[in-house]
């Protein structure tokens, strides 16, 4: 959950040319679930378990992993981890070399990558070890590739808009009805903060990545991709790109090559966490590491709509997976492990939301006072966007995984007006088409 935007947007384009490089070598084997599933063994079982993130989650999961080994004492877990960046080349070079860890990680988009390489196992087989009754389906579905269960979601965030209340005030430009308000109203609050402050407070940053592109699209009744290519209109994708630029060119956000000098920055030294931006739009999850960064009074609220909100555009998107290698020798046993993570009530306890808020309702009532105020401002927030959820849009396909970085290279072009809108939609539409008919290839 206290991941930075900085360090995923640095690791996409790495770990992506690494795994393409790894696919090269890897013969594309057929999906598990051919033959029948494997039974739990009485004997002694060791598993591999393979993750990324901080030493505080190493610790949270290797106390999870001592518990489960005192429920299942034939069950040994040998723990791997590395720091993100890290991550996704050694689990490319692994599954190239067929000795991936039995369980891993996963993030959604990588999943469709090692799915349609038959590297990971379809875990809908293991219905007696593991069980998913506790997970929304539209969660449980982006699990999916091919309507096989290939991941396990372990928690799940919204995108929110981030106000923070304490520079609004200071400021004097009200928030607008937050509950039913319009990209055009929200536009013009941004561009009144600017102005008020004399250009010492911006209104806005920009939106930035997959996920918010993939809201945007269905807002306008479009998807970023159907049945494995990309499929979001030149249209759609144009006006996303011209809703930024028009907050640069009204003030309501800085300029392009500020924004740039701006965008490594980590969380705790970015225009919002040091008070020179009211509004940021992110994930949901990360109001903790904000709040922790800027010590305001910080409030999640739904990002801008067409319509006022009336329309069910929007879903929650899980933050991480477990998978299964399909070279694993224990797949029962990786099954049993997975549920065990997800779903056990003590073990969300430990885990806590470390990784996010827990994909399985139970374990975040299990959870119950044990939340910060920001983890409760988060699960409130998720709470009040269900009666807007629609179904799950289909998942990164396999040639897309460095969709975040090129969407943000072509969203720069058109920042410095080095491309229009519509000239950079469509060249960013070619290029994904290009990449994901060289994967199927």
């Amino acid at each position: 959950m206290n991941t930075s935007i900085r360090r995923i947007a640095l690791g996409v384009a790495a770990a992506a040319s690494v795994l393409s490089l790894a696919a090269c070598g890897v013969a594309k084997a057929p999906a598990t679930g051919g033959g029948e599933p494997a039974a739990l063994s009485d004997e002694p079982v060791t598993l591999r378990v393979m993750w990324w993130g901080g030493d505080a989650r190493h610790e949270r999961t290797q106390k999870v992993f001592d518990l489960f080994e005192e429920k299942h004492p034939n069950i040994t877990i040998e723990p791997e981890f590395s720091d993100w960046n890290g991550y996704w080349e050694k689990l490319a070079t692994a599954t190239a070399g067929g000795n991936a860890a039995d369980v891993m990680q996963m993030d959604q988009v990588y999943l469709a990558s090692y799915a349609d390489r038959g590297s990971l196992v379809d875990l809908g087989q293991y219905a007696d070890q593991l069980k998913t009754d506790g997970l929304e389906e539209s969660v449980l579905d982006m699990g999916k590739w091919d309507d096989k269960l290939y991941a396990m979601p372990i928690s799940t965030t919204s995108t929110a808009a981030i106000v923070n209340l304490d520079v609004i005030d200071q400021v004097g430009v009200p928030l607008p009805d937050t509950s039913t308000w319009t990209w055009d109203e929200f536009g013009e609050w941004a561009a009144a903060v600017s102005a008020a402050s004399g250009g010492s407070v911006y209104g806005t940053g920009q939106l930035g990545n997959e996920y918010q592109l993939q809201l945007f699209a269905r807002q306008h009744g479009d998807a970023l991709f159907t049945d494995g290519k990309i499929s979001i209109k030149p249209e759609t994708l144009a006006a996303y790109f011209q809703l930024g630029l028009d907050w640069i060119k009204s003030g309501a956000a800085p300029s392009a090559s500020y924004m740039a000098e701006q965008a490594s920055l980590p969380i705790d030294q970015s225009d919002f966490s040091v008070g020179k931006a009211t509004t940021v739009f992110t994930s949901s999850t990360l109001v903790t590491a904000y709040a922790a960064a800027s010590g305001a009074n910080l409030e999640l609220v739904p990002i801008p709509t067409l319509d006022g909100d009336k329309e069910k555009y929007d879903y929650f998107k899980p933050g991480m997976y477990w998978s299964a290698s399909s070279k694993s020798e224990h797949p029962a046993e990786a099954a049993l492990l997975i549920d065990f993570l997800v779903n056990d009530p003590e073990a969300g306890a430990i885990i806590g939301t470390e990784r996010g808020i827990p994909a399985n309702s139970d374990v975040i009532d299990a959870l119950g006072d044990s939340l910060t105020a920001e983890e409760q401002k988060t699960v409130a927030f998720a709470e009040s966007r269900r009666p807007k959820l629609g179904d799950a849009p289909a998942i990164v396909p396999n040639g897309a995984s460095d969709v975040q970085t090129i969407l943000l290279r072509y969203q720069q072009e058109v920042n410095f007006e080095r491309q229009t809108p519509i000239a950079a939609a469509e060249a960013m539409i070619a290029e994904i088409t290009a990449s994901i008919t060289a994967a199927a290839g």
